[in-house]
């Protein structure tokens, strides 16, 4: 398959000035020279985006993904390297990016379409249905100064998707409108991916680059951490945030932290403590997740402090939100209705995890016959689940789809 963009060593410096000179006699002390900082948003990226594919940008703030996108529009000029691109493009990178607010929607239709390679004619013949896609036909010729930030979003959507070019640029706009329009514009891009052309997404909303891309090109510190497919992408970008994040809370005191990096644990009850909770799931220690539909072990080792009968032991697994998305109550230990006293080692087996991509928290307690707690984890053990498939929400639904061989037409 030939590709639709090439960048080919591609770096993009920008000068960060950390003051300004306001009186002439400054500027001639300094030869009108500002102090600077050097910045490189893009640092030698090499990529190949494949025509008809549709492929996402993916990455935190400052990362560098805008600015590639803009280097693909041509709208900014690396330092270093360059892009080609094949084919007739159109860019929708920002909100009222290339309007004229002074001018109505009306002119604005002309003056976007032109830029974009449309002859008057072109455009005369597309206009309705560029109003019609904006649900713009009462306020076409207001000034687009006192347009919404909605209404702007839909006409700039509205005249880029209909120049229908080989490449389409989209920058964040998905976002943007109310619910009813984000479906009808990713109707549209729906419509191009059948059509075959070449699509480029930036987003912040990991899910919807899932349901929509092909692969997805995740973004850090101006470099690309990992081309890949939309399961992994999303691991290695959810990775990065958790990296970019991590803190060690004040309330953990050294000592609560054991020497093979198992979950901290504190004790409620002395009857009984936690020593260490761990999770272990197929290639533990060789990746640092499990794959959706994989088992998972949870395993603890608690001390009791003596005896307790009918101990019973709560699992519960939660999101990275806290929200809980399975609760469960061990029955009676197997065995007999006791825990001794005395160090034991309970293992909680799931033979199948059908949570999609995230990071999951695993909290085990145990409690008494009376359901009092006797002793919980705090935090529980973190686990990462990756999906290798294109579904999105909490959990996998497997579905097949049946179909009658026999069908019966009936005459109207």
């Amino acid at each position: 398959m030939s590709s639709a963009i090439e960048i080919q060593h591609v770096s993009k410096q920008f000068k960060l000035y950390q003051e300004k000179y306001t009186s002439l006699k400054e500027r001639i002390l300094h030869a009108g020279k500002l102090p600077y900082e050097e910045f490189w948003a893009l640092k030698d990226i090499n990529l190949e985006i494949q025509a008809g594919k549709t492929t996402g940008i993916l990455g935190r703030n400052g990362c560098g993904k805008s600015t590639l996108l803009k280097c693909i529009a041509g709208i900014i000029q690396p330092s270093s390297g360059q892009v080609i691109v094949r084919g007739q493009l159109a860019a929708m990178l920002e909100l009222g990016a290339g309007m004229q607010p002074d001018l109505s929607g009306r002119d604005n239709i002309y003056l976007n379409g032109s830029l974009l390679g449309l002859s008057r004619r072109e455009i005369d013949k597309r206009f309705d249905e560029i109003v019609a896609f904006a649900e713009l036909e009462q306020f076409i010729d207001n000034q687009l100064k006192y347009y919404s930030t909605g209404m702007y979003v839909r006409l700039g959507f509205a005249v880029a998707v209909n120049v229908e070019p080989d490449v389409l640029l989209i920058d964040e706009v998905l976002a943007v409108g109310d619910e009813r329009f984000q479906e009808k514009c990713l109707d549209k891009v729906k419509e191009f991916q059948k059509e075959g052309r070449t699509i480029v997404v930036v987003s912040h909303a990991p899910e919807l680059m899932r349901k929509l891309c092909d692969e997805i090109i995740v973004m850090e510190h101006g470099n690309v951490a990992i081309v890949a497919p939309p399961g992994e992408a999303i691991r290695v970008f959810r990775e990065t945030l958790i990296t970019a994040g991590i803190s060690v809370p004040d309330e953990i005191e050294d000592d609560e932290l054991s020497d093979d990096e198992t979950a901290p644990v504190k004790h409620v009850h002395r009857k009984a403590e936690f020593l260490s909770l761990t999770v272990d799931y197929p290639g533990f220690g060789e990746r640092p997740y499990l794959v959706t539909g994989d088992p998972l072990r949870v395993r603890i080792e608690i001390l009791a402090h003596e005896a307790i009968p009918s101990a019973r032991f709560g699992v519960v697994i939660l999101t990275e939100k806290e929200e809980v998305v399975a609760a469960q109550l061990s029955g009676e230990l197997a065995g007999g209705d006791v825990l001794d006293e005395g160090k034991t080692g309970i293992t909680f087996v799931f033979d199948t995890v059908p949570l999609l991509d995230g990071s999951y928290v695993a909290n085990v307690d145990v409690r008494d016959a009376h359901g009092q707690y006797l002793a919980f984890a705090v935090p529980g053990a973190v686990f990462e689940v990756m999906n290798v498939g294109q579904e999105s929400g909490l959990i996998s639904m497997p579905m097949r789809t049946e179909m009658d061989s026999d069908v019966t037409s009936i005459d109207a």
